[in-house]
């Protein structure tokens, strides 16, 4: 790492309050995005390491954060990471900083051995450079399946901490939601994405499956997600959750739910890009769920 005047790096230090708040206030600061709200959600991922360049007076001027993101991929489960919450205070652009943090991000993933890491960003072109490759995305969109099995259903209240508590748990023993593509675990941001979606209803099937759903501006029915043991099929999630709708969006692979859909391509502002061996990649149309984006 290079010596920078009047400025100092650290990593690995969400054991320290005050350089915690500090990269909270980068990210507030930078994005308008308040992550203090994982704290009544049941804390950030232990597995985060944060690597950031601090000033003299302790704020955090620049950040990337890595995380383990175990993945499945065509039916093979790898050892893959995230990278999250990039940012450098305007004041501070221009200088190298983000590629200092990012070299150093990327020495960590390599020296732990893993498979791939994942971003997601509006600007693809700024990560070429470091070995990443953009994966188009697809929803799958049709005919809502009819002749369901209704269960027992409750409504989920992230403002409850027994319903935080239980979802924590499903998610983290949670089946893949896909076998083409699915993170393996990733329960703070389901969480964190959650409580950003107010729209987003989490409906609780039976004792062992979530789904987080919400009905589109045309009368769409969107499955944005199911945690759980197991994933039910999408005709029973339709008949338990009462839902009304002529056609439905998934936003992920469906191959558990016994439905097809058509491969939409995703127009989004936000691209999926790997730093992977090109064997690793899916081999057809994929959709990390919004409840697992980072």
């Amino acid at each position: 790492m290079p010596v920078r005047k009047d400025l100092s790096f650290r990593s690995g230090y969400f054991g320290d309050p005050a350089a915690s708040r500090a990269l909270a206030g980068l990210l507030q600061d930078v994005f308008g995005i308040d992550v203090t709200i994982m704290d009544r959600l049941g804390g950030s991922d232990p597995t985060g390491i944060p690597f950031s360049w601090f000033d003299a007076d302790g704020a955090c001027i620049a950040n990337i954060s890595a995380f383990s993101l175990p993945l499945v991929i065509d039916g093979v489960s790898l050892r893959a990471a995230g990278l999250q919450s990039g940012a450098v205070r305007p004041g501070h652009r221009g200088m190298g900083l983000y590629r200092d943090v990012m070299e150093a991000a990327l020495a960590h993933c390599d020296a732990e051995g893993f498979a791939a890491v994942a971003l997601l960003t509006d600007t693809p072109a700024l990560y070429g450079r470091y070995g990443f490759e953009p994966l188009a995305q697809h929803r799958f969109a049709g005919a809502a399946p009819m002749g369901g099995t209704a269960g027992p259903v409750r409504r989920l209240d992230l403002g409850s901490a027994a319903d935080i508590a239980l979802l924590r748990r499903l998610l983290d023993g949670r089946q893949p939601v896909s076998d083409c593509f699915a993170p393996v675990r990733q329960t703070g941001m389901f969480l964190f994405n959650a409580a950003l979606m107010p729209d987003v209803r989490l409906d609780l099937i039976g004792e062992d499956a979530v789904v987080a759903w919400r009905m589109a501006g045309d009368g769409a029915f969107e499955l944005l997600d199911v945690a759980g043991t197991r994933i039910p099929r999408l005709a029973d999630i339709l008949a338990s959750v009462q839902a009304a709708a002529a056609q439905v969006v998934v936003h992920f692979p469906p191959d558990r739910l016994e439905w097809q859909g058509e491969a939409l391509a995703d127009t989004g502002e936000m691209v999926l890009m790997l730093r992977m061996a090109k064997t690793l990649r899916p081999g057809g149309p994929f959709a990390l769920s919004p409840m697992a984006e980072f």
